[in-house]
């Protein structure tokens, strides 16, 4: 028989919230408005506990850009009214997969707020309702079961996009290595005791930016790609984001590793921009894009989250590696705009106050920066003057000092209106489930960073007494503070450089941290560890430029959900079925349904007379575009691309959708309708 050595749990909820109008959080451009939904987001929660439930850890991986303080004092705050002490911060992980197509908007800190549009109430409760609720489900069904870890290479997946300041680190420093990325997926497989599969989580450093900055469409790019293929296979018959198997694809060390394996190569002229400069000869860094290995976007998204899945599939067969062992979890917060660091015996250092410098607006070869501020619908806006005011503002000779040689771009730490730019307090974090610990890191390791940082904590635990730990980075934890590149790639001043907030001793400060964490976990001290100063929660009104929802209208003659653009009457498997229906504003009906689908595509059945839905908005094979017109109209479309393998047969596409009704000048309500395309058949060529 088997014997369990936790107690598990896994849960899945969705988190898309608005996919119209909000900017998109990743590239930082602010034209990159959502305009529709590819796919949706969700939040997988893992909790395990020892056999005697004495002690818990929480591990959640959501399909967002990363997990903003925000976000994380808010989904603390839930979770201690409806468990009181259960979760809290030291053993609640929260992870971004750092997809750059989710909707922004959630965060306290006032520089994400420029390029999102302000605080946006709906994008924020949704992820922070969508990780509770994981967590919820996960809580509810504890089983009794077993963890099994493995580990492999994963290949044509991952570029190292700033490869001259790898360089830049000591030549006896990467001669221990292979490759200058991190090759290495670890893979956590979980059953219950009859052995019935649970779930998994997966680690890999890559950065899910296969969908470029051109994209409109909500969805979680190449890893939340891999989600789908593994949950789709192991819940068999069930429609995209239902079934009880849980697949998670983690972030990890990614900082300077991008999918787009094809490489950087002029846009206008196509010869490669592989330079220290990442610049064209004509046109400037902003022409150097990198391509992935696809024929677009969508292909690229699906080749690199396809080899994912694969390895990961490979890996989840073969595990084998039983984990054992006790179960805990250490915390601290710390100001890290004031910690030192000693080097050796003699030498300490400093951290600095947070601030970018230039190369951080140029962005990289994945996405080219947009940061011209002083242009656009802020002119005159006196609450945007004042945010501008402050970004033209000379940072202290200290600051300067402390950042060499880093051209401060905007001294962050020294903007405090209308509240702080930046995080001081940060969390650190880390995990031990028996032989694995989980690193909690919030931003963006480089690959090398991440070595490091990985190799510390291995010798802080070897040095007492835990020999032979795995030790994994989780990545865009809990607060996001950019980047961490080590002491030597951040003198080239690249964007992961620039973005390197708290200076050039940033990850050296971060080992010390880690280190006292992985002490404290081996030698059963963690109780000693100082708790730090508590991270504040701003009081913030739904702060937001966003344009407000108003009455809407369907054109003369027709009603919502009318058809404008009828399907054809046959398709052929491979072809595109589209639709467009009298449409309104999806941000509707994220505030005012939960679990709400826009879309069906379901197929009749001869032998009941009924239809069944084959797909959702969940499906990488459905699109769903909105377009706004003019005098409160608008349209929707939506595309079905007929996968290889659908059933011959009559099928038909529904949408779902809410309308806001003027009941008087001063009042709206929303209204749910539905359209239907009329019935076409699939059939062979």
């Amino acid at each position: 028989a088997e014997t369990a050595n936790y107690l598990l749990g896994v849960g899945r909820a969705d988190c898309t919230g608005p996919v119209a109008q909000v900017p998109l959080m990743g590239y930082a451009n602010p034209d990159q408005v959502g305009g529709g939904l590819l796919t949706r987001l969700y939040s997988r929660a893992f909790i395990v506990a020892d056999l005697d439930d004495s002690r818990r850890v929480v591990f959640v991986s959501a399909d967002i850009g990363m997990v903003s303080q925000r976000v994380r004092l808010e989904v603390l705050q839930k979770l201690k009214s409806k468990y009181g002490d259960l979760y809290q911060q030291d053993n609640v992980i929260l992870s971004g997969t750092h997809t750059h197509s989710g909707p922004g908007g959630y965060f306290q800190y006032t520089l994400f707020w420029i390029t999102s549009r302000g605080l946006i109430r709906p994008s924020l409760n949704a992820i922070v309702n969508g990780i509770v609720k994981s967590i919820d489900i996960a809580h509810e069904n504890m089983k009794r079961g077993r963890l099994f870890i493995n580990r492999g290479t994963v290949e044509n997946s991952q570029i190292n996009r700033s490869p001259f300041s790898y360089l830049e680190n000591p030549a006896s420093e990467r001669s221990r290595y292979s490759s200058n990325t991190d090759k290495e997926m670890v893979m956590l497989k979980m059953v219950d005791e009859d052995g019935q599969e649970l779930g998994l989580i997966s680690w890999f450093a890559v950065h899910p930016v296969s969908m470029n900055n051109t994209n409109h469409l909500v969805n979680s790019d190449n890893v939340g790609y891999a989600s789908y293929l593994f949950e789709q296979e192991k819940n068999k018959g069930m429609l995209p984001g239902e079934g009880s198997f849980v697949a998670a694809f983690a972030s990890s060390n990614l900082g300077d590793v991008s999918p787009n394996t094809r490489g950087p190569s002029c846009v206008n002229t196509g010869e490669s921009c592989d330079n220290p400069q990442s610049s064209c000869p004509i046109g400037g860094a902003t022409m150097c894009m990198a391509k992935g290995p696809g024929n677009d976007m969508f292909e690229s998204t699906r080749i690199i989250g396809e080899n994912i899945y694969l390895k990961a599939r490979e890996l989840y067969e073969k595990a084998s590696q039983e984990i054992t062992g006790p179960v805990s979890s250490a915390h601290q917060w710390v100001n890290m705009s004031d910690v030192s660091v000693e080097l050796n015996a003699t030498h300490t250092v400093k951290t600095c106050k947070p601030a970018l410098g230039h190369s951080f607006a140029a962005g990289t070869i994945d996405g080219v920066g947009a940061f011209n501020f002083t242009q656009g619908s802020v002119e005159g806006d006196p609450f945007w003057d004042q945010i501008r005011d402050q970004l033209l503002g000379e940072p202290s000779n200290e600051t300067k000092a402390c950042h060499k040689p880093k051209p401060i771009l905007f001294s962050t730490g020294e903007m405090t209106r209308p509240h702080p730019w930046h995080p001081d307090i940060v969390d650190v974090q880390m995990a031990a489930i028996g032989s694995l610990a989980i690193v909690a890191v919030p931003g963006e390791f480089t690959t090398m960073s991440g070595r490091r940082l990985r190799e510390a904590v291995k010798s802080e635990f070897d040095s007492h007494g835990t020999p032979r730990m795995n030790v994994v980075i989780a990545g865009l934890c809990n607060v996001y503070t950019h980047y961490i590149a080590t002491y030597e790639e951040y003198q080239a001043q690249r964007y992961e450089a620039a973005s390197t907030i708290y200076g050039p001793h940033t990850l050296s400060a971060y080992i010390q941290l880690y280190r006292g964490l992985a002490r404290a976990i081996a030698t059963d001290t963690i109780q000693d560890l100082p708790r730090g100063p508590e991270p504040p929660l701003f009081n913030i009104g739904n702060l937001t430029l966003l344009p407000s929802l108003s009455a809407e209208r369907a054109p003369v003659n027709k009603t919502f959900g009318d058809v404008l653009q009828e399907v054809r009457q046959q398709y052929q498997v491979g072809e595109v079925a589209e639709v467009t229906f009298v449409g309104a504003n999806p941000r509707n009906s994220a505030e005012n349904a939960t679990e709400h689908h826009f879309l069906t595509v379901e197929r009749y059945s001869n032998s009941s007379g009924t239809w069944h839905g084959v797909q959702n908005d969940a499906s990488w094979d459905t699109r769903f575009y909105w377009t706004k017109g003019s005098l409160g109209r608008s349209n929707v479309t939506i595309e079905w691309h007929i996968p290889h393998g659908t059933e011959l047969g009559i099928y038909r596409i529904r949408y779902f959708g809410h309308y806001k009704k003027a009941l008087s000048i001063v009042r709206t309500i929303t209204v749910p309708f539905e359209g239907s395309s009329s019935a076409f058949e699939i059939t062979i060529p």
